[in-house]
């Protein structure tokens, strides 16, 4: 409990630097009239398109998921709404482990196999995040940046591409990595229990099973593709919002903020991503042209635009499902093997 809370305080300090960064030198009053003049009708076709890449995200998670079991995909998508729910009302992306403990409830998918398949999510997400920065720079070069971007995207591409590397060496190898670890938990010697080691060494099993659609190319390709449409999509989204204020940039511009704001939003951080959304969005538009009192009316709203549907459908979902806030923890901290709630 000690640890949580010293992490949910690192999380929370990250926030109010990125909030305290965005909020400096804003005139809150040029802000809020900026935010009452905004045409919401833009809302409704962003809104709708949103929820097309949420269904675009279950049927992603349904071709990685199949390995495992079937699950078809109007079944899967209140399971990955509550999910997004949780990642906006919880810290630490609470909800990836909470959409693993509702599959598990309803499914009987064991979590550390559908927990392994929502990491490869996210590195697919992170490298497509980074695509789209690389895409767009050429066609949005930024005055002044001195490739300082470049840099940046160059380090994580990095990060991202050996991480990926090892979740497929792990999906290719997993009976030769499994003997590996249970030939390193035999070293532990009186550190661990012998049912210690075979409950870990069952949790790796079922993690590695979670990998099993990596080893398909066919997978993998459509794993690539859905992560594409995926994120356009919520580009069109961001390109919907634009629309509602009194500025222009290019869809190639939002495709890279689009792509940097996700990848702040990787960092611990406050529940709903706060600050580490919105100061990196509006950064990335003061860099072209666009005022900061407006960058920052535009970015809040479309956080709100994002953060609000999803989450009361998430709510409804839940409640629909028979959860109870007891849950999330529960989620957080059951143990493989347990009985079915």
């Amino acid at each position: 409990m000690k640890k949580r809370t010293i992490w949910l305080g690192a999380a929370i300090l990250i926030s109010a630097v990125f909030l305290w960064l965005a909020l400096d030198g804003l005139n809150l009053a040029e802000v809020w009239a900026d935010m009452r003049s905004a045409n919401y009708w833009w809302l409704v076709p962003s809104v709708a398109v949103y929820f097309v890449a949420v269904w675009s995200r279950t049927w992603r998670w349904d071709y990685m998921l199949r390995p495992l079991k079937h699950i078809p995909v109007r079944r899967l998508f209140p399971v990955v709404v509550i999910g997004y729910m949780g990642n906006n009302v919880y810290p630490f992306r609470a909800g990836e482990v909470l959409r693993s403990f509702v599959l598990y409830r309803r499914e009987e998918v064991p979590m550390s196999a559908s927990l392994a398949t929502v990491i490869v999510e996210r590195v697919f997400d992170g490298l497509v995040m980074l695509i789209f920065v690389f895409v767009a720079l050429p066609f949005t070069p930024i005055p002044g940046d001195n490739g300082r971007i470049q840099s940046i995207v160059i380090f994580a591409s990095v990060a991202f591409f050996a991480a990926l590397i090892v979740f497929f060496a792990l999906a290719a190898m997993p009976e030769r990595f499994y003997r590996l670890a249970k030939w390193g938990l035999g070293l532990t010697g009186s550190l661990l229990t012998e049912s210690s080691r075979e409950s870990l060494l069952g949790i790796l099993q079922r993690f590695l099973t979670g990998l099993e659609s990596l080893r398909s190319f066919r997978n993998v390709l459509m794993i690539f593709f859905t992560s594409i449409v995926i994120w356009l999509l919520e580009t069109v989204k961001y390109w919907f919002v634009m629309h509602a204020f009194d500025f222009q940039v290019t869809f190639f511009a939002l495709m890279l903020m689009n792509g940097v704001v996700n990848l702040a939003t990787t960092l611990p951080s406050a529940p709903g991503y706060v600050g580490t959304f919105d100061e990196p969005g509006i950064e990335v538009l003061k860099l072209y042209g666009v005022p900061q009192n407006t960058a920052a009316a535009y970015t809040l709203v479309l956080h709100a635009a994002l953060w609000f549907p999803i989450t009361a459908l998430g709510f409804y979902y839940m409640i629909r499902e028979g959860l109870s806030w007891s849950d999330i923890g529960k989620a957080a901290e059951m143990k493989e093997g347990e009985p079915i709630p």
